[in-house]
């Protein structure tokens, strides 16, 4: 690996493919502009979840689109910079396609790593969030392999546009709005109030860094530990990096 490489980054939320997307070839082409940017210092980078906001794998079969980002993906991955893929609520039906094809590895809950010198809690967000019984119903049905299993004897071409059509009308009418872009304060933020109680009984964890939200935040929980929420690639356009010793924010702004 190149020397040079000394830095970790943390990206969600870019939602490709999404039928809210004013113009998603110009989102992609913005996402692989940063990745060109960071490639000759990067280490790992890391996805936590809803890059894409539909994706299942047949045997044969994967979503179309996406040929910029995937494609700079494997070259980033060739060189020797660590990929890795959380699945998200949109997209959690990744199973061996990403592996093979970029290196890619796939992260399908909460993940608790030492990196540079620290300790992170990652993951996407929907994992720690527990307080609508609606929303852990359905997410456990769409991670159920028996339910998989059934939904991927329906022909393709029903269920691609069964599932963006769903994304575009939740987030019109509205279902999504515990998603808005907003803070809603440490006496209300779930992922915060989980932190905070998971820190109770893991007090090493340095830092906690989501997505999902679509927020950027950072927080400190106490001493030596913060929380991140890294935004999004719809409009914030933001990171998270890490270097061993610093960790912040940034948005990407180009033209």
């Amino acid at each position: 690996m190149n020397s040079s490489r000394k830095k970790i980054f943390f990206a969600s939320d870019a939602h490709l493919g999404a039928r809210f997307h004013k113009d998603p070839l110009a989102v992609e082409k913005k996402l692989v502009r940063w990745l060109d940017s960071i490639k000759d210092e990067a280490m790992a980078i890391y996805f936590l979840g809803d890059m894409f906001d539909y994706w299942y794998e047949y045997k044969y079969v994967v979503p179309k689109g996406f040929t910029r980002f995937l494609g700079k993906l494997a070259e980033l991955s060739d060189s020797g910079i660590e990929i890795h893929i959380f699945i998200g609520n949109h997209d959690i039906w990744m199973f061996d396609y990403l592996p093979n094809e970029i290196g890619a590895i796939i992260h399908r809950d909460v993940l608790t790593t030492d990196l540079l010198g620290k300790r992170f809690f990652l993951g996407h967000g929907d994992e720690v969030d527990y307080r609508s019984k609606a929303f852990r119903f359905i997410r456990a049905l769409f991670r159920n392999k028996f339910c998989q299993w059934l939904y991927g004897g329906i022909h393709p071409r029903w269920t691609f546009g069964f599932a963006l059509g769903w994304s575009l009308s939740s987030r019109k009418s509205g279902l999504e709005k515990e998603n808005a872009l907003e803070y809603k304060g440490e006496s209300a933020e779930y992922l915060v109030l989980f932190a905070k109680d998971y820190l109770k009984t893991h007090p090493d964890i340095n830092f906690f860094i989501f997505g999902h939200r679509h927020i950027m935040l950072d927080l400190m929980l106490s001493r030596t530990s913060r929380l991140l929420i890294a935004g999004d690639w719809m409009t914030l356009f933001s990171y998270i990096v890490w270097d061993g010793e610093n960790l912040f924010l940034e948005q990407f702004e180009t033209e």
